[in-house]
């Protein structure tokens, strides 16, 4: 019985051609090319991320002001003017009108929405002579990391 060596071929030595190491060289291409695009996936994602976590903020940080206009009716239209007072805050506080809590409430307001948002800003805005009153409440912020610097913005609008 022959056995055949498969190095060889009608006698003579095969020389490897490197074929393999090309294929090689391909599968590591592909396989960087493919790393890459999901490692951009993952940072949009995270981006996305970030900007529903702000956008959440924002819708919170709306509903607690209206929360804070509902519960202090008499105030009226106390809540556009955007003076900052701490009169209602602390063992010194004995009596507060309800302009004096609608202007603490929006200080405190405010300090939330730096805190919690990038180069975030609150306004409120009263509508109408008389009763009721239409209380515009706007909180926008910039997203880091976004390609546009223009801010993002929540506008809820309520009446009382």
């Amino acid at each position: 019985m022959k056995t055949y060596d498969r190095r060889y071929r009608n006698g003579s030595l095969l020389r490897m051609r490197g074929f393999t190491m090309v294929e090689t060289m391909v599968a590591l291409v592909v396989l960087a090319i493919g790393m890459l695009g999901i490692a951009g996936l993952y940072v949009t994602t995270l981006r996305s991320g970030s900007g529903a976590i702000y956008r959440t903020q924002a819708v919170n940080l709306a509903t607690d002001l209206a929360d804070r206009i509902r519960a202090n009716r008499n105030a009226s239209t106390a809540y556009g003017d955007p003076a900052a007072d701490m009169n209602c805050i602390g063992t010194a506080a004995v009596v507060c009108s309800a302009d004096d809590m609608a202007a603490t409430d929006l200080f405190l307001w405010n300090q939330q929405i730096t805190a919690l948002l990038p180069s975030g800003a609150g306004t409120v805005t009263v509508n109408g002579a008389a009763h009721p009153y239409t209380f515009v409440i706007t909180v926008s912020w910039v997203e880091q990391g976004s390609a546009s610097t223009s801010p993002q913005s929540y506008t809820m609008q309520m009446q009382i």
